[in-house]
């Protein structure tokens, strides 16, 4: 999973990056609206990973990992003439958006507009989105309605069911709301990949909040999008304590600012709620690993995951749910607890299987 973190100018994007990767990426630097991006990959911590790892003693253990950008260039007004081709590249490849508002005062680092409004910010960058995919669904329906009307389709219901979804967009670009309010099929949304539309794309909105400051709340509301508040400046250095191995500072700090969860772990947490991401795993004395799916995917979609010469030659997926192999001991007992099952290729991943596919090729 690769996930942008995006916002205006001053709302402590890299600040957020630090925090959520242990980094330590100077901030309070702009780049003066050029395109730029800073990229870490993180393991997504699991503590089922451990126990599985202890249990079967691998020579590599390897965690599910997801990739953060801290992309910057964003600005207002960046719609107009068209975002530049690089920079509206990158974010039409990436899985999701991690969208930083900033709500915190600073006398350090002033807010360019000159005032915090949260809400403003959030509206700001959501219409720089909603120009840009307003261009790309007009430029799309233009080629179809010109289509269908010199007969140049040879499934003329085919694209007059696209013009009808392009043109339920439209309205909702045009009302400024982005696509996710559309609360799209899992269909239609395969469908519209290529096109690149970016508020189509699931986005955690993170109000970036001072240390002493109370939570903001939001009327902000749409399908494929959670809201959280984060104390930036502070879960920056946690992260970083963190990174350090300094446990026992840690621990004092989270307890000082009744902060339970890093910021870390809560993001990533959300992000795999958010765009209905599950785990499974795979076992042995070579490697205990965890990957990510989708909910929903079925056994040749998990053989593909680790490999596609797996789907290919497909035969059966051997499975067993974690709770069931650390409940019994291992697999000896999970098997003959009748727990240990063969499954084929509709079966229904479920987070927390284990699953060995044997194949043939």
């Amino acid at each position: 999973m690769k996930l942008g973190i995006i916002g205006l100018p001053g709302a402590g994007k890299t600040t957020i990056f630090n925090a959520l990767t242990k980094g330590n990426a100077p901030v309070g630097q702009s780049m003066g609206g050029r395109f730029d991006v800073l990229t870490a990959v993180v393991d997504v911590q699991d503590d089922r990973v451990d126990v599985l790892s202890r249990m079967f003693n691998p020579k590599k253990t390897t965690y599910a990992r997801i990739t953060y950008t801290d992309v910057a260039g964003l600005k207002k007004g960046a719609s107009e003439g068209g975002m530049p081709g690089e920079l509206l590249n990158h974010l039409s490849g990436l899985d999701g958006f991690v969208h930083v508002v900033r709500a915190f005062d600073s006398d350090l680092y002033p807010h360019p507009d000159g005032d915090v409004d949260a809400i403003r910010d959030l509206a700001a960058l959501d219409t720089e989105f909603i120009l840009n995919d307003l261009g790309v669904v007009e430029r799309r329906l233009e080629k179809l309605e010109g289509g269908l009307q010199r007969g140049a389709f040879k499934n003329k219901a085919e694209a007059q069911a696209e013009m009808e979804l392009f043109q339920q967009m439209h309205e909702t670009l045009m009302a400024e709301r982005p696509l996710r309010a559309l609360a799209l099929h899992d269909e239609q949304i395969k469908s519209l990949r290529g096109f690149g539309l970016l508020t189509l794309k699931p986005t955690v909105v993170i109000f970036n909040i001072g240390d002493d400051q109370d939570e903001l709340s939001s009327t902000y509301d749409y399908p494929q999008t959670v809201i959280t508040n984060l104390r930036g400046k502070l879960e920056m250095e946690l992260a970083q304590l963190s990174a350090a191995g300094d446990q026992e500072s840690l621990a004092m700090f989270m307890e000082e600012y009744s902060v339970t969860e890093l910021s870390l772990d809560k993001i990533i947490r959300l992000s795999y709620d958010l765009m209905g991401l599950q785990s499974f795993f795979t076992v042995g004395e070579d490697e205990v690993r965890a990957w990510t799916i989708g909910r929903g995917a079925t056994a040749v979609d998990a053989a593909a995951t680790i490999h596609t010469d797996l789907a290919k030659g497909f035969i059966r997926a051997e499975t067993v749910h974690y709770d069931d192999l650390v409940a019994l001991g291992g697999m000896a007992p999970a098997r003959a607890a009748g727990r240990l099952r063969q499954e084929g290729k509709t079966y229904i991943v479920r987070d927390g299987d284990i699953i060995n596919i044997k194949f043939n090729l």
